[in-house]
């Protein structure tokens, strides 16, 4: 058969390239084709299976509009899979349909439907004869010329069920329920696989088919020798001269990173990567991300490099990573070993403004045709799945809603039984193709090598496969990513230079480690607005471990991870730090475990530990642990790799004599958390920059809660961002057309709150009113304003309500009935100068009612935040004058206390009922935290945000003070409805 789909053939196909292989071999084929639809993803992942089953792999293309097929499309051999990954290429990138003629190719055979008449076809093409063409032949002006036929038959699903889950597929596809679904828009029923057997005696009357058929297939041949490093394998002229280069650059480093003395143990370990580096002919990729980050420099663009290849010191020289692999003792096994065939992980953050100059920089420089950015593949997962077959279905929300909680067929109805059926059916099936965050490919040959690409919006391609397959190919990719972080240190510096005259060089990390100041803020948790830090539980970790420097912020940027901390690791890395008995008890325990992680306690925090652990506690070779540690991945655990490595791992711990207990527990630890822990270069990356973060925030606060504003916050909402200004010294004023820009600005120490905030607003609109105000100065009324603005009705009634017209001494009704006076029914001023203004008779208007609330609700309104604080807008006295500061004298003592609510985290306990961690700011503004075990989180739930009357026991665990809450009330607010009220002063 040479028409065979998996289901890469999106919401087409329903089998998997394995089911394909496993079909075929059990249907007695010797060659295994695929010819997925207008798509080359799975192409060589097939050709890499296609080995474990004994079968010769063709592949190639089945070329269609819709599902109106043009014809299939065969690749003889390495050069005919490149010509025909760039002719779909071409087309996917212009979106252009496909000729009903195929294009004249070199090394491809086409194979077109059957027509009925003659037609001319060039060497490589032939005519294919369907098994429902066959008794038809005979009548056709083909009979006589049989030397261009070929058996042609369309192979898409197995049975009924996987006939039925093509039928949802494709309604899925079309967005139409499935009783409308038409003939045109599917496949027929006889498009199943078939037994060689079957397929021979259909067409026993034409022999002369089956043997053009199988000449063709002999023709076509693809080898393809996999994992062999792909990448582009030469940077400047040869790899000696990039050895050269390398070397030259990194002994060039040593004097900015370590001065005039540099010790033996940093010489010896440059010696020893960069011999290694050269063995595995990784120097090329070295230099392409040296290259990369000068360039970033070079543009004043500011970068963090993380991943594993953060723990070398090549790295570090070369200024791809901020992070002291001999400071911190990195792991250099993880990094780089001499049985590792895939170069190391260079994760280089940019900022969010940044990162596509960077990614077009590498596309001009190393060619649009061998650089690609890495493609991924969107599956059905339980939601999706459930969603998309009920929609099919007819059914509406609420039920599919509850089929997806709920999926016993036996509590559902006959179409509940079909769409948990059949959700279940496609789930892990590939949807559609997308792109991978931040993977970027550069190759030693043309893309096209590899597969066909589609075009992105941004007008980069992307591959059709993904990073597995990628990896399995040896194509390995440069992660390129974006974060608001660097955003915020980047403006934050600008501003610095503007108000301070100050130029900070932020790569003089050991400054910042060693600052008091900085030391201070880290051990208090006073971290918000700084990267990856400032969430309550990185504030409650780092209370609770007295982080104050570098090394256990490292630690706890690892353990705060899902895994560690769910795997109970985080509680028990806690309590050995805390407890030096605790500590005695594990060493003595597992003496060999302990010993290999001495540095945390015995405890696994870093990726590199599974490694430690497999190599030196379970005797497993380096390459052996590091596919351990890969294949915590759901997709590399498919491998049969990983269950052989798996079992030798307990295998040798039990040769070794360790407890069968001993054994599984380990087990547990690296099952649970390797796939979402750190590697510790990675988390060591992550501490320098949460490091940069707090040491501008500890001498510069005002610029950096104005960059981290500017960068759209972080963890918490803008307005947790603007009150933090506050409490360090800013005065905050709303938006004004006479003082602010586009973002937010600082003068002196007032912010003025930029117009990006302002609902609706239009971008031209406010940077036409700035360029204007530039040109010819500050407007001095309203109708000033409109004289020399365009601006509409609508827009013009958002500034005045916000306050953007407050310089002009008028209330904001007088400026609203200006606006409707002087625009009319007009949708948009024209402004026009004049030498003459023609003079707008005024009227002197009533006292107007007005409510001290107006504002406020307005700023909410158009802004999302406001500018007061919200115990402003509590209606009555407060119950309570307790502040945070109160509570560590008050330790096992019930207190009540008056909090805004400010974030709450549900959890869930052992026995499955919710409980909820709350953090709040007190009538001060700092910091109150509390615990919600189900019984209070029950009987006193949270009602919204707002201001709270909180009541419970106060709390420590290793210097983390909070409430554990028994009554919680949520105060009432006033509202514009009621008399017009004096906002009280807060107690003191």
């Amino acid at each position: 058969m040479i028409n065979n789909h998996s289901y890469y053939s999106f919401k087409y196909g329903a089998l998997s390239v394995e089911q394909v292989l496993q079909e075929l071999e059990h249907g007695g084929y010797a060659t295994a084709v695929l010819t997925d639809i207008n798509n080359t993803a799975a192409s060589l992942e097939f050709v890499r299976q296609a080995a474990e089953f004994d079968l010769d792999p063709v592949v190639g293309v089945d070329i269609r509009n819709g599902v109106t097929q043009q014809y299939v499309a065969l690749a003889q051999n390495a050069e005919g899979f490149r010509e025909l990954n760039e002719f779909v290429s071409a087309h996917l990138h212009s979106g252009e349909p496909f000729e009903t003629e195929a294009p004249e190719f070199g090394h491809v055979y086409i194979i077109y439907p059957f027509q009925s008449k003659l037609r001319q076809l060039r060497d490589n093409e032939f005519m294919g004869v369907s098994p429902h063409n066959v008794k038809y032949l005979h009548f056709t002006e083909w009979n006589d010329n049989q030397n261009k036929l070929v058996m042609l038959h369309t192979a898409t699903f197995r049975n009924k069920r996987d006939y039925n889950i093509h039928r949802l597929m494709r309604a899925i596809h079309n967005n139409t329920l499935l009783s409308k679904l038409s003939k045109e828009k599917q496949a027929d029923e006889s498009d199943a696989y078939l037994s060689r057997e079957e397929l021979m005696r259909i067409y026993k009357s034409y022999p002369k088919l089956i043997i053009n058929t199988q000449r063709m297939l002999d023709n076509c041949s693809l080898e393809f020798e996999f994992k062999s490093n792909k990448n582009k394998q030469v940077f400047s002229t040869s790899a000696d001269a990039d050895y050269e280069l390398l070397k030259h650059e990194a002994h060039k480093g040593l004097q900015y990173r370590y001065g005039d003395v540099v010790s033996d143990e940093v010489l010896a370990r440059l010696e020893k990567e960069l011999k290694v580096i050269r063995e595995l002919n990784f120097c090329a990729y070295f230099l392409i991300n040296w290259d990369l980050v000068q360039y970033a420099i070079s543009k004043g663009y500011y970068h963090v490099g993380r991943g594993s290849g953060a723990n070398s010191l090549v790295a570090y020289l070369l200024q791809i990573t901020n992070v002291d692999p001999v400071e911190l003792d990195l792991y250099f096994e993880r990094f780089i070993n001499p049985y590792r065939t895939s170069p190391p992980d260079f994760d280089i953050d940019f900022s969010w403004t940044d990162r596509d100059d960077i990614t077009r920089y590498l596309f001009d420089t190393y060619g649009w045709d061998k650089t690609v950015l890495l493609g991924t593949f969107i599956t059905f997962n339980h939601k999706s799945a459930f969603r998309e077959i009920g929609k099919v279905f007819g059914l509406p929300d609420e039920e599919i809603k509850r089929l997806q909680k709920n999926t016993n067929p036996k509590e559902a109805d006959e179409y509940g039984k079909w769409v948990i059926k059949y959700s279940q059916y496609i789930i892990d099936f590939p949807s559609h193709s997308s792109i991978h965050s931040s993977g970027i490919l550069i190759a030693e040959e043309p893309i096209s090598s590899y597969c066909s690409t589609q075009l992105l919006p941004k007008g980069y391609p992307s591959t059709q496969f993904d990073m597995y397959i990628a990896e399995d190919v040896g194509l390995h990719k440069f992660d390129i990513l974006s974060q608001r972080g660097l955003g915020k240190i980047k403006d934050a510096l600008i501003l610095i230079k503007q108000n301070h005259g100050v130029d900070i060089d932020i790569n003089n990390t050991k400054l910042f480690m060693e600052d008091p100041r900085v030391k201070q803020m880290l051990k208090k948790g006073q971290a918000i607005g700084c990267f990856y830090i400032e969430s309550p539980a990185m504030r409650m970790l780092l209370t609770k471990l007295k982080a104050e420097d570098y090394k256990r912020l490292v630690a706890a940027s690892s353990i705060i991870r899902p895994g560690v901390a769910q795997s109970g690791m985080m509680r028990e890395y806690i309590e050995r730090f805390q407890d030096e008995g605790r500590r005695l008890r594990a060493r003595k325990a597992l003496p060999e475990l302990y010993n290999i992680l001495t540095e945390t306690y015995g405890v696994m925090v870093y990726q590199e530990d599974v490694i430690k652990v497999a190599h030196y506690f379970a005797d497993l070779s380096l390459d052996e642990s590091d596919v351990l540690r890969r294949g915590m991945s759901w997709k590399f655990r498919q491998r049969n790799e990983f269950w052989k490595i798996r079992n030798k791992f307990f295998d040798n711990c039990k040769r070794k004599g360790y407890a069968h207990a001993v054994i599984q527990d380990i087990w547990r630890q690296i099952e649970s958390f390797a796939n979402y822990a750190f590697a510790k270069g990675h988390s060591a990356s992550y501490a320098v920059e949460s490091f940069q973060a707090l040491y501008l925030k500890a001498y510069y606060p005002l610029e950096y809660m104005v960059a981290t504003l500017n960068n759209g916050g972080g963890f918490y909402s803008q307005q947790l961002y603007l009150h933090e200004a506050i409490m360090n010294g800013a005065a905050v004023e709303v938006p004004c057309v006479n003082s602010s820009e586009w973002q937010n600005t600082l003068h002196d120490k007032t912010i003025y709150l930029g117009f990006y905030l302002l609902r609706d607003a239009e971008h031209a609109i406010c940077q036409n009113l700035i360029t204007e105000r530039k040109a010819n100065g500050a407007y001095t009324s309203l109708r000033d304003f409109v004289n020399r603005c365009p601006v509409g009705l609508e827009s013009l009634i958002s500034l005045i309500r916000v306050g953007a017209f407050r310089f002009s001494g008028k209330g904001k009704k007088e400026l609203l009935w200006d606006a409707h006076l002087l625009l009319g029914h007009n949708k948009k001023t024209k402004s026009e100068r004049t030498l003459f203004q023609a003079e707008v008779q005024e009227f002197e208007l009533p006292q107007l009612w007005a409510h001290n609330l107006e504002d406020a609700f307005d700023e909410m309104e158009l802004l999302g935040l406001s500018v007061r604080t919200p115990f402003e807008l509590v209606e009555g006295e407060f119950t309570s004058s307790l502040r945070a500061h109160h509570l560590p004298q008050l330790i096992g003592k019930h207190v009540r206390i008056v909090a805004y609510l400010i974030h709450c985290k549900p959890n869930k306990t052992n026995k499955g009922k919710m409980m909820f961690f709350g953090t709040w700011i007190d009538l001060d503004g700092h910091w109150v935290d509390t615990v919600h075990f189900p019984p209070a989180a029950q009987t006193h739930p949270f009602r919204g945000p707002g201001c709270y009357t909180i009541e419970g026991l106060v709390a420590e665990e290793y210097g983390f003070v909070s409430i554990e809450v028994t009554a919680m009330e949520r105060l009432k607010s006033y509202t514009l409805d009621g008399d017009s009220v004096r906002l009280k002063p807060i107690a003191s």
